[in-house]
């Protein structure tokens, strides 16, 4: 098998290597953190002040509707992921080929911040906008009775999206989602980057593989700075995806008019709702997905990379 080098002559990891590495730490984050996710959406859309925080809302959703509940919509959270993760990896892998130096093969910060953003934009048009849809409508759901739920499940609601609201329904909300992907990707990349090169002295190529435990603490740490700055897209998108045509429900007109309203009728802080369930998935989510990733993307440079210096 032939080594792929960079056009400076050092070794490089292929793009799909990398997209492997993400789809399977996006099954392992999800089956961890979907509780938390399904809080978070719940949170958000709250507009009467039912649930006083996270916990409460936690405790209430047992309550009301038992333990499964808190894994209300994981196959398409599942598959989102492993997708989303599989893309967001693999096509970062491309663009930053695209914008290291010819002569050297390095990578400058701008580089980075650019992959990182053409690589959040491409998973939110394709693939995170359409299953977050699914998902949210899931979501927000309320009750224990399957035969009084309107979505029976993930194929059923997107089924119903289609036919109630058009194929466009499944994008609704995919202007704040490209906004905040890719925002969180070109901070994430750059961050991740950076923690692994100052916390470890670790550079892609050289062959090393970090410990799990040095791959979560640097995943944890850069994706902290996403949320916090992101918050406002990420409430809008969750509001005008639970919108239905059908239902007669369609409060918001856009983006901007989500924005303005939500911040004069709610307040600013409410732009920001959801924002610690948010922090406590997103880090350790990035966390275990890197976790995964560093691994799988370590053995591939100990067994073909260093072989090929042989």
């Amino acid at each position: 098998m032939a080594e792929e080098k960079q056009k400076g002559g050092k070794p490089t990891i292929p793009p799909y290597m990398k997209a492997i590495s993400g789809s399977l730490g996006g099954i392992m984050e999800a089956s961890c953190l979907q509780p938390i996710d399904v809080i978070k959406t719940r949170l958000q859309l709250d507009r009467s002040g039912t649930y006083k925080g996270i916990a409460h809302c936690g405790s209430t959703i047992v309550k009301n509707e038992g333990v499964r509940a808190l894994w209300k919509g994981l196959t398409p959270f599942a598959t989102h992921l492993t997708l989303k993760y599989a893309l967001r990896m693999g096509s970062n892998a491309v663009l930053q080929s695209a914008f290291k130096d010819s002569q050297t093969g390095n990578l400058s910060p701008y580089g980075r911040l650019l992959s990182g953003f053409g690589a959040g934009v491409l998973e939110a048009l394709v693939i995170v906008t359409p299953f977050e849809v699914v998902k949210i409508r899931l979501q927000q759901q309320r009750g224990l009775s399957p035969e009084l739920l309107k979505y029976k499940g993930p194929i059923h609601c997107a089924r119903m999206i289609v036919r109630e609201d058009g194929i466009r329904g499944l994008w609704a909300g995919a202007a704040p989602t490209v906004m905040r992907n890719g925002t969180n990707q070109a901070a994430m990349f750059t961050a991740k980057n950076a923690f692994d090169t100052v916390l470890w002295k670790k550079h892609e190529g050289d062959g090393r593989v970090l410990q799990p435990w040095q791959s979560m603490i640097s995943g944890f740490l850069a994706g902290t700075a996403g949320p916090i700055c992101t918050g406002p897209f990420d409430v809008v998108k969750t509001r005008l995806m639970a919108q239905s045509r059908s239902a007669g429900d369609m409060k918001y007109r856009g983006m901007f008019h989500a924005i303005s309203t939500i911040y004069t009728e709610e307040g600013i802080r409410a732009l920001w709702k959801g924002l610690l369930p948010r922090l406590m998935r997103i880090p350790p989510g990035q966390a275990i997905m890197w976790a995964v990733a560093d691994q799988v993307i370590g053995l591939y440079e100990r067994r073909h990379i260093q072989n090929a210096a042989l």
